[in-house]
């Protein structure tokens, strides 16, 4: 099959996909265009919003929709990183024996991943970054596809840990979950107050995902485009010849390398979702804003006048 060919069947795909996540998610287009790209980008997403809008169900009803293995991790502050990787036991011929985490599964949600303390968030980086694990001096291969899918309260501050940057740059995105539309929540409130319905069916398989994934790397990107991207990433670094005015003025830290991977990797994914065989700058401007949130600091004069990441990136763009 040719690769024109492949991303048509690409485009068909992930549309029943969504089709079958709208049976149990209603609204929330933005937020499942994003996960659904992530997925598919080979990367990691980190969902952002105040309890009560389905973050976790959602993420539960994509891996039913991907027919993935699925682990639920709640992290608490008792959390140990044992918990999450795995640990060594002690079996009946005295020897010891490797009993496999909740990490051994295709698709993490790392339920309120803030609410656990450092070590224990570090548990994940390498399982991030490397799709392995170490434990008892052994490294293990995990099993592919690997994503890990988190979800953060914004809210309550109490109780929690912020996460490291080295922890967040490794999602790919941080998509915000916003409150349904009035009409969203008439329909919501209708379908969970009675009677259940809305099964989802399996529409792909773990080999069909990673045919997938590989055949977006392949995707052509002109030089112009991977130029705009690095550029606009590089506008993020205060104290550099790039950077804007804006940023000198409001941003203490900005955007590594990775941002720049992550914007063309998103791009490809956009660009063959919507149809296209390569992706244009409108591609990566469609992906800037959940690429660049979690990735620039900003300053204490921000802070005070109000002025968010999301009106920086815009300015930018």
């Amino acid at each position: 099959m040719s690769e024109a060919k492949s991303i048509d069947l690409f485009v068909q795909k992930q549309h029943q996909l969504r089709t079958e996540v709208a049976k149990v998610i209603i609204g929330q287009d933005d937020v499942v265009e994003l996960l659904v790209n992530a997925i598919f980008s080979k990367g990691h997403a980190l969902l952002v919003g105040v309890p009560g809008l389905a973050k976790t169900l959602l993420i539960n009803t994509i891996s039913d929709a991907l027919g993935l293995s699925f682990k639920r991790i709640q992290f608490t502050p008792d959390l140990m990183p044992s918990d999450i990787v795995g640990s060594e036991v002690l079996g009946e011929n005295r020897e010891f024996r490797f009993i496999k985490g909740p990490i051994f599964a295709n698709i993490i949600l790392a339920d309120e991943i803030n609410r656990t303390p450092p070590k224990t968030q570090s548990a994940l980086l390498e399982a991030m970054q490397e799709k392995a694990v170490t434990a008892a001096g052994h490294r293990y291969k995990l099993d592919e596809p690997f994503f890990v899918l988190a979800t953060q309260n914004p809210i309550e501050q109490e109780g929690t840990y912020p996460l490291p940057e080295a922890q967040l740059d490794r999602f790919m995105y941080n998509i915000w979950v916003d409150y349904p539309s009035y009409e969203e929540e008439v329909q919501v409130v209708k379908r969970t107050t009675g009677e259940m319905s809305g099964k989802v069916e399996p529409i792909l398989d773990h080999k069909e995902i990673l045919f997938f994934q590989d055949l977006l790397r392949k995707i052509p990107v002109t030089d112009n485009v991977v130029e705009y991207a690095v550029g606009l990433v590089a506008k993020t670094r205060p104290g550099t010849k790039r950077s804007m005015e804006v940023v000198e003025k409001y941003i203490t830290w900005g955007a590594g390398p990775r941002a720049s991977q992550y914007l063309i990797l998103g791009a490809k994914t956009h660009a063959a979702m919507h149809g296209k065989y390569s992706p244009d700058i409108s591609d990566v401007q469609a992906v800037a804003t959940s690429v660049l949130r979690h990735r620039l600091v900003r300053n204490y004069k921000a802070e005070a006048e109000g002025y968010s990441i999301e009106r920086i990136v815009a300015e930018m763009l």
